[in-house]
């Protein structure tokens, strides 16, 4: 798979779509892995070039799950098995696993994108998901390639299927929407990232080591957007941020809060301690 910039030539696979909802809702739509990126590429670039507006009557459908390929099998989340980075077999498990995040990560950035087009919010909340969308396809290009040199492919093995839980739970409200997938997943991987990096680092895997670094300082940037955006609506509703975000999570998220947490980085992409240290001490 070819990755390129926002700023790369027109894809071969021509957006049928003249606004940028239009064009989010194709690249969510496209079960081809290729397509998916060029569409999701084609479309910041229209968009970054002021070219197509925001959304148009002739739009779409929005899709009620996105475009898939046959492979990866999509199994529970508690049927897939952790590997250790000790063997090749266990590090091409673990890259499989983020590039699988890494396309479900595409696919939410084009949702918020597509699902909240007619939303009351300035320009400039899509210049921010649309750049997420872009860099998350990034990601997931450095990693299928990662696979491709272990000898491997992403679908090659199966993968969980608990990330579109995210969408459904927050499907009509862009509150819920930024508190649980910039606000929890996101920041997750600010929290794991570190060791993994230490892991990966300890047995050699220079390589992956640093696929893993871009991907985390491009996350502390996503955080850092869900963040400005959550507490822009919080501004505009006149709610307490932190509280408001304990509200949401608590209704919409069906998971855990888990410590331990990456303070620091969390802190710097705009989300202190007071958001979430009384939801972890709930679930422990």
């Amino acid at each position: 798979m070819t990755i390129t910039g926002p700023g790369a030539g027109e894809s071969r696979f021509a957006p049928p779509a003249s606004s940028l909802r239009g064009a989010a809702i194709a690249a969510l739509k496209a079960a081809d892995l290729d397509e998916k990126v060029a569409l999701t590429q084609e479309a910041g670039r229209r968009w970054f070039g002021r070219t197509i507006g925001l959304h148009s009557p002739r739009d779409a459908a929005l899709p009620m799950r996105p475009g898939r390929p046959e492979r990866p099998l999509l199994v529970s989340p508690r049927t897939v098995k952790r590997r250790s980075v000790h063997t090749v077999e266990g590090r091409i498990a673990l890259i499989h696993a983020l590039a699988h995040i890494e396309l479900n990560a595409i696919d939410l950035a084009l949702d918020i994108v597509a699902r909240f087009a007619t939303q009351p919010v300035p320009r400039s909340f899509f210049d921010g998901w649309m750049t997420v969308a872009l860099e998350e396809a990034k990601h997931f290009g450095l990693l299928s390639r990662r696979l491709e040199s272990l000898s491997s492919h992403y679908g090659a093995l199966p993968a969980h299927d608990g990330l579109w839980q995210a969408v459904e739970a927050t499907a009509d409200d862009l509150g819920a929407r930024l508190a649980i997938v910039p606000l929890i997943l996101e920041a997750r991987g600010l929290d794991v990232t570190p060791s993994l990096l230490e892991k990966l680092r300890g047995v050699g895997d220079e390589e992956t080591a640093a696929i893993l670094e871009i991907i985390y300082e491009d996350e502390k940037g996503h955080v850092a957007i869900g963040a400005k955006w959550f507490r822009f609506l919080c501004a505009r509703e006149n709610r307490a941020p932190a509280e408001r975000f304990q509200e949401l999570v608590r209704r919409c998220f069906r998971g855990e809060v888990k410590a331990p947490f990456n303070d620091r980085a969390r802190s710097e992409a705009g989300l202190t301690p007071t958001f979430y240290r009384a939801l972890s001490s709930l679930s422990s």
